[in-house]
């Protein structure tokens, strides 16, 4: 059956208000979709504690709920901008939240990851990563006051848009083909990648590298 994927969508921030996408997703079981795969930064900022809940977040995760409710698999591979959602709070408006996740489609094997962990040569970035997700900032973030929360996520997209400032500017090329051909070579046929927000296609050793568009660009869902 066909998989809708949904990249990078950045409601609140660059995608703009949730009605868009939402009138999407609800039409997309009607369309015969039966697994929808959201490959990471859905939001501006989504964190998984209820005093960081925005009205974009409130509203596209009803959609998701009634989506799951209605038989359709969600599966949610998180991005830079995804902070400990498997904390519970949203458990039950996807079937799980990854790094990673694989499936097959039209004869071929698919392997969906966002991307923003890759480039091996941004060790600022790559630093940046492993602390604003670490057991340290969980423990002070679930227990941080609301008006504490929003200055946070305020303070988070500065450093986001500070820490890999150079790598965001030139596509970091080489370092997603070597990634591709090791993850490839495990029995995949086609790498699916966010986080870079420009579509591309490559061919490389033991299959296809595909950029996905960030939807906030295309506002379009894709299908695969």
């Amino acid at each position: 059956m066909p998989v809708a994927i949904v990249a990078d969508a950045h409601l609140g921030g660059l995608g703009g208000p949730a009605g868009p996408l939402t009138h999407q997703l609800n039409d997309i079981a009607e369309q015969g979709c039966d697994r929808l795969v959201l490959l990471g930064d859905l939001f501006h900022v989504w964190v998984g504690y209820p005093h960081f809940e925005t009205e974009e977040i409130s509203t596209v995760v009803g959609a998701l709920r009634r989506l799951r409710r209605g038989g359709l698999r969600i599966d949610y591979v998180e991005g830079n901008r995804d902070f400990f959602l498997n904390d519970g709070l949203y458990a039950d408006a996807v079937d799980a939240f990854v790094s990673e996740v694989s499936f097959s489609s039209g004869g071929k094997r698919f392997l969906a990851v966002h991307g923003d962990g890759l480039n091996d040569h941004d060790r600022q970035y790559l630093f940046w990563r492993w602390l604003s997700k670490s057991a340290p900032v969980r423990a002070l973030l679930r227990h941080l006051p609301a008006a504490l929360a929003q200055r946070f996520v305020g303070s988070t997209e500065r450093r986001l848009a500070q820490t890999n400032f150079k790598h965001k500017h030139v596509l970091p090329e080489q370092a997603i083909c070597r990634y591709a051909e090791r993850r490839l070579a495990e029995g995949y046929d086609v790498l699916l990648l966010g986080h870079f927000h420009e579509p591309r296609v490559w061919q490389v050793a033991g299959g296809k590298v595909h950029l996905l568009e960030a939807w906030f660009t295309s506002h379009k869902v894709e299908w695969f």
